[in-house]
This record gives structure tokens, sequence and C-alpha cells, in this order.
């Protein structure tokens, strides 16, 4: 007999094996009909394939998350089924779903054409048409390399050789007289595939990502579960295209890059405004939230590193230097420089928790390829800080840090925020007692914050498990900027120490946290968020004065002169230009205010504010206009944050 225990806590007996089809028929014909896959002890399976043993089990229908993994992998066989369809000769090699998508490597001479893509979308069609079931085989190790060389795959057996071990079986999926090894899982058949699919773009990639191996041709494709689902992914797209910070940067003369200092941005002055603009919010926000500000060093003796353990884990993201013999390093942290500055004096358990911030420049020597815009760079400033607190002080302060974290990310414009709770990796500092106790401190405080938490296995910190925040932007993208690391090792590493209550040294935990997470980064989500149409407090240029007639001119300087009296970061345009010229060439660089001024403002001591995106003007008095325009300036300060 076979135990199959469902989600609903029923148990269902069956006298010899069984497939999650029949569990799924067994159950009703309308589950039948909507499964897609099943899982057996947290694990997807394909519906045909036998369960022998007592097993928790539970189906898996369209509804499910791990419905979109199994049409999108589909879709990769779907596609290379097409690719060797309509050019024989070509072999396929790698083709896994990733986030959004699928994509599949192909060794071919010639190379694929963006018109070559229409060709394969609908030779896809025809094979979903077709709905030909998903068989999963088991071949011996030695078959399955012989069957593949006799058809010219020389991949797929150089990956057999190097992946499956000798005296294992191949698992082999066959869709009609197609086949491929796959470890699956895999839908029912090709027809449940859908037509909810879009070949994207080419791409070359190299054999097992190493350049030293022959060059291949990737395609890029999306699939997703129905016909809306992938509307709203490709206008996604649209808009992503539309918002990009590179674009709109040069756009609107904030910043540029060069490959004379690739991975790091010279900001100009307008880019510059509002990267002040920012740190500004939050050195007043860490101040208003008890955090003393520090600065430390950016070349650092390798002994500090080697010590930190950052040498070891981290030595192939740094950049080095030598000056007399010694070896230094450009920081691509801050932590082990707060901890020097935590060691000088004594420490008691009054001064904790010492909450510890700087705007740190550092550096990390990611490839060129990884480069993209403000959004990977080498060269970034973290809003970052540790917290140096007691065992009983990590869950009140964890509590304080997130409070702070929502409030900052408000101001923003970000109340779509997830929390990713990212445990031990495997590779790390410590023993395994210590992130038991790192875990537990953090799992009790988020708990304690009121926070939902996925995890995120395998992702925290070489030195303690972390919390990560990931906020969602205007048109639905996700993005993890901050985080919240608990860490007891570096404190013992460095030798960090402060004097309890009874006397005695003890060593204290270090909270590593940061909000924005790199300013560069965050400026570039920023952008994109706003597409540059930014709130008038975070604007380069706040108002615009644009004159009708030179006649004006005099009130038009006026005007200025109020106006940036009142803080207010405005410019004036007195040029022999349209009115109607001006207003588009500044609503096109996206300044939120122009004043507009001529004879008649100038006689009344008026001005006619016209708003980014709007097509009416309000006529306002001077003072009026600059006592609004001020106070909405000034931000989610003004309200006391």
């Amino acid at each position: 007999m076979v135990a199959i225990s469902l989600p609903d806590g029923s148990v269902r007996q069956f006298e010899s094996a069984v497939s999650g089809a029949q569990i799924a028929a067994d159950i009703g014909p309308g589950l039948a009909k909507a499964a897609l896959a099943v899982k057996v002890d947290g694990q997807v399976w394909d519906l045909s394939r036998p369960i022998d043993h007592d097993a928790q089990v539970a189906l898996v229908t369209a509804r499910d998350p791990e419905a979109l993994d199994l049409i999108r992998h589909d879709a990769a066989h779907v596609m290379a089924e097409a690719v060797q369809a309509l050019w024989p000769g070509t072999q396929v090699t790698i083709g896994p779903a990733i986030e959004n998508g699928f994509y599949y490597d192909f060794a071919r001479d010639e190379p694929f054409t963006p018109e070559d893509l229409e060709k394969i979308e609908a030779k896809m069609a025809e094979i979903i048409d077709r709905d030909d079931p998903f068989v999963r085989e088991v071949w011996d190790r030695d078959e399955a390399i012989r069957v593949f060389g006799q058809i010219g795959e020389s991949y797929k057996v150089e990956i057999i050789q190097d992946i499956i071990p000798e005296g294992e079986e191949v698992t082999v999926y066959r869709q009609g007289d197609w086949f491929d090894v796959c470890r699956g899982p895999h839908l029912p058949s090709t027809g449940r595939v859908g037509k909810a699919f879009k070949l994207m773009k080419l791409a070359g990639a190299y054999w097992r990502g190493d350049s030293n191996n022959a060059q291949l041709q990737r395609i890029y494709g999306t699939a997703w579960a129905d016909a809306k689902q992938l509307k709203a992914h490709l206008h996604m797209l649209e808009e992503a295209e539309k918002r990009d910070h590179r674009r709109l940067g040069r756009e609107m003369g904030l910043f540029h890059q060069q490959d004379a200092a690739a991975g790091s941005v010279f900001w100009h002055p307008k880019g510059w405004t509002l990267y002040r603009a920012v740190q500004a919010y939050m050195r007043a926000r860490l101040e208003d939230a008890g955090y003393v500000e520090v600065n430390t060093p950016q070349l650092v003796d390798r002994s500090l590193w080697e010590d930190s353990g950052h040498w070891e884990k981290f030595r192939e993201h740094m950049f080095v230097a030598e000056s007399e013999d010694r070896m230094l390093a450009i920081k691509p942290m801050n932590c082990p420089g707060h901890v020097q500055i935590f060691r000088q004096g004594i420490r008691s358990y009054k001064d904790l928790p010492l909450r510890m911030a700087e705007f740190g420049s550092c550096h990390r020597n990611e490839p060129s390829g990884a480069l993209h815009g403000l959004m990977r760079v080498r060269a970034f400033t973290q809003d970052d800080a540790h917290i140096f607190c007691t065992e009983d002080q990590i869950t009140s302060e964890t509590k304080v840090f997130c409070d702070l974290l929502l409030s900052i990310y408000k101001d923003f414009g970000f109340t779509d925020v997830a929390v990713k709770f990212s445990d031990r990796p495997e590779k790390r500092a410590g023993d395994d007692a210590t992130w038991d106790k790192a875990e537990k401190a953090l799992t009790d405080a988020t708990a304690a914050a009121g926070l939902e938490t996925t995890l995120n296995p395998g992702e925290g910190a070489f030195y303690g498990p972390k919390l990560e925040f990931v906020l969602r932007d205007a048109i639905g993208r996700d993005w993890q900027c901050g985080t919240l690391q608990v860490d007891f090792v570096l404190p013992e590493r460095l030798n960090a120490a402060y004097v309890g209550e009874d006397g005695d040294k003890h060593r204290p935990v270090m909270l590593h946290r940061a909000i924005l997470g790199s300013f560069e980064r965050f400026l570039g989500i920023l952008i994109e968020n706003y597409a540059g149409k930014f709130p008038l407090w975070l604007a380069p240029v706040q108002a615009m004065v644009a004159t009708i007639v030179s006649d004006a001119d005099p009130y038009a300087e006026q005007v200025l002169a109020a106006l940036r009296r009142a803080g207010i970061r405005a410019e004036a345009d007195l040029r022999n230009e349209k009115i109607n010229y001006k207003v588009r060439e500044h609503s096109h660089a996206k300044v939120p205010v122009i004043a507009v001024v001529g004879a008649k403002e100038a006689a009344e001591g008026t001005v006619a504010l016209r708003r980014l995106g709007g097509q009416a003007q309000e006529i306002v008095a001077l003072d009026e206009a600059v006592a609004r325009l001020a106070a909405e300036a000034a931000g989610p300060l003004a309200d006391g944050a």
C-alpha cells in the first residue's frame, strides 16, 4: 500500500505505485484536467511518474508558482525542436528556464537573424498544436553517449561524460520523435505550453561560460501562463526601455560614463545636485535616528583584510596596490574600518547600542561584462552603517531599523516592499553553533518586528545571515536594496569588546545595515521609477523662470532671486525664443515647474505656474508662489521626518 498525504490533511491509500495523474483523477475530473505536475515531498515531478512510497503530495496547477517554470522549461524544449526542424545539423547544448523566460544555446555555423525568430515561433506553434506528450525515459549512460554521438550531438555527449558519473543512469525526455537529455520535470504535453510566448533576442554565449571554449548562439524567449500576462510583460519591457536611466541620464544632463574609467560615474552638475539632495536627506534621517557619522580610509593594509576574513573570501573582487613593499587594498566595504573605530578606547555597555554610519566610497573589481550603467559599477558609495549592540538589543534594534527603512522608502515613493531571509552560504566564516545563534536571533527579531519574510536559502553574507529588502517600482520591477545582517564573527576576529555591567569584557554583536545600498544604483532606480519626472524635492532644477518677451527680463531676474532666497533650485531662460519653444524644451528636460512671466505678470507682480505634464497654468502672486514652492521643495523633511 502507498499512503498519499494531501495538503488538506487527508490521506488516500493506493494498492501499488500511483502517478500524480491518477491521484488527480481520483480526487476529481476538474483537478485531473487542471493538473500540470505533482510535488512529492517538496520536489516537483512529472504527472506520469510513479510514486512508490508513502509521501506528502500536492498537485501543481496553473495557479501555482511552479507552473511558470514548467511552462518556460518546456518552451525551451519546443524551441530547440523547432530550430533543429528548420535547420538540420544545428546542435543543441543547454536550455534552462530563467527569470521571466528561457533560452537555449545552439551550435550552428551560420548566424541566426532577427527574421529567423518569426520562423522559429511559427514552428513552435505547430509543435504545440501537435500536443505530443512529454515522456520520461531512463537510459544507460553508455547507451546515451552512443545515441547522442551517432546523431552528431557532441555537446550533449560532453555533458553526459562530465556530469553523469559512470554507472549512473541518464534521464531523457521525448516529445514525438525529438528527445533531449534533461532532469525534468515537464508538463504532460507540448500543448500545455500554450501560445503566450515570444522570442525576444539573439546573443552570443561561450560553451559552459568559458571564453576559451567555442562561441554559441543564444536565443532568448519569454513565456507566460496566458496572453494577458504576456501582454503585461511586453508592456513592462517597453516602459523599461523608455525609462532606461542611461538614456535619461544623457538627455537630462545628469551623468556620463566612459571606458577611461569603466564602472565609474562622471556626475554632471545636475546629476550631482540630485546626488547631494538624496545624501542630505539620508544624513538628516540618520542623525535624527541617533547615528554618528564617521569616515574611514580608502587604502588599507592587506593584514586587516586577512584578519577580517575578507582576503580569503572576497580577494577576487578587491583592487590592490603596492607601496614600500606593502600590499594594500582599496576597500570594497566599510565594516573592518568601523570595528577599528569601535576599538579605540574602552567601550562600556552604557555606550551600546552604538550606531555608526558612513557614506563610504568603495571599489569592487566587477567583470567588465557585468557593468551596467549606474546599476552595476566598480566605484560606488554605500549608505553604510554598523550597529554595535548586545545580544539582548538585537530585537529592538532590528525593529527600529526596519521602521526607519520603510519610512525612508515611503518618502522616496516606494510602498511595496518584500523581505527575504538569507541564511548561511556554503562559503562562510564561523562555526555552525555561531550561525545557529545568529540565524535564531535574526528570526526572532523579524518576528518581533512583525515582518513577513520568504526564505532565500544560502544567500547570507559570509559572516552572518541577513534580511534583504526588495522594493517594487512604478512598472512592477523588483529591486533588492536594503540589508540587515547579524554578525557574531567579525567582532571576534577583530577583537572588538566592551565592558559589561558585570565588569568583564564581552563581544558586541555587529548589525551590518544599509537602506539605499549604493547611491549610484539607488539613483538609477529612482531615475527609472520616476522616468526622470522627479518630485519637486528631488528635482535637480526645481523651477525654470521663462520669459515671454524681453521686456520682462528684469522682473524674471527678481522672480529668480526670490525663488533662490527661499532655497529653491531655480534657473531662468531669458533667450529670445517663443514661449512655447521654451516650455517644450524644459518639459523635455523634466523640469517640474515652469514660471512664465511676461509684461502682464511684471506689471501685476504675478507668475504663471505650469506643472510638468499639465497643459493648464495658474496665475499666482509672486510671494504666494514662492511660499508654495518652498514648502513643496522642502520635501518629507518638512514634516519632521
